[in-house]
């Protein structure tokens, strides 16, 4: 072979291992970009969790419950007054209810009638005069528990109103749960520890038209076990009222002083059926906050052993 012919060859076999090692290069930063580790995938919220946040006030009077386990109708109607205006950002209890209900409205006032624990009929009587004073006509103004259905359902505005107490089905009988009397067969929402009751909110009788919940703790039973348990022994005064425009928050904060209660007087939380339901009234049907972070809790009136922070 010439030495031009070698020199060909030499240039050609050096030319032909740059490209070679050239691709190697290539075709190894390619390898190693499928095998590195995928990026982590995005974070996906529940169907109804928000970021946004949710205002509550607890307002608290030692006097509302009387000596003899009654209560006091004055007393409670100045708390109601005490925890819209703050609600509202208003001054003057007439003008802070006329932000909330009015004289077109056609107002349900869904209370609970459980025997052991109703809503007390003074509280019943004080909002009645709340709406008068929103100027609502009082035949404007209906009030029942089990005729939910059927006579609560045509109403424009709703004011839901209840006795925070412990439950055998569903964990804590609460604002949420207490429009269970809305729909046809409440023991279809029974299951699962009532978990699905946010769902209810979501169904056209009710949908939008909820202006105000009241969660009350006046007296609140915090622990009992099996259906329709009650037990003088774990029911406390607390004189309390959780106001709010959102349900879940208002339920939030009401496990949580019944879990807090349970602890102070048993040094442990005792088990009790799991208030699922709240935090899915959030997560799965976007009727409110169950985050306690994001509840921005506002507390007037007594302050002695509050035990919420």
């Amino acid at each position: 072979m010439s030495t031009k012919a070698r020199t060909v060859s030499r240039r050609k076999f050096m030319e032909e291992t740059a490209r070679a090692a050239a691709g190697a290069a290539l075709g190894a930063s390619a390898i190693g970009g499928l095998l590195a580790a995928p990026p982590p995938p995005e974070e996906k919220k529940p169907p109804g969790a928000t970021k946004a946040r949710a205002k509550v006030i607890l307002v608290r009077d030692p006097k509302v419950v009387t000596a003899a386990g009654g209560v006091d109708m004055a007393v409670a109607a100045r708390m109601l007054d005490d925890a819209v205006c703050a609600l509202t950002g208003a001054e003057k209890p007439a003008k802070a209810w006329r932000q909330i209900f009015g004289p077109k409205d056609l107002v349900g006032i869904k209370t609970n009638g459980w025997r052991n624990l109703p809503t007390p009929p003074e509280v019943e009587e004080a909002l009645r005069n709340k709406m008068v004073l929103c100027g609502v006509p009082p035949a404007s103004v209906r009030l029942t528990d089990h005729g939910a259905r059927t006579e609560l359902g045509s109403c424009t505005a709703l004011l839901n109103v209840r006795p925070a107490r412990t439950h055998h089905w569903a964990g804590m009988g609460s604002c949420i749960k207490n429009y269970i009397m809305f729909v046809e067969e409440p023991s279809a929402y029974h299951s699962d520890s009532c978990a699905d009751l946010g769902a209810i909110w979501n169904l056209p009788i009710v949908k939008g038209k909820t202006r105000l919940n009241i969660l009350l703790a006046l007296t609140p039973q915090f622990y009992g076990r099996g259906p329709h348990n009650f037990d003088p022994r774990h029911v406390w005064t607390y004189g309390g009222m959780f106001v709010s425009k959102d349900p879940v928050a208002a339920d939030a904060l009401g496990a949580e002083l019944l879990r807090l209660k349970r602890i102070e007087f048993f040094g442990e939380d005792k088990p009790i059926t799991p208030t699922k339901h709240i935090e899915y009234a959030e997560t799965r049907h976007g009727i409110g906050v169950a985050d306690l972070k994001r509840i921005d809790l506002v507390k007037l009136g007594w302050q002695e052993k509050p035990l919420l922070a």
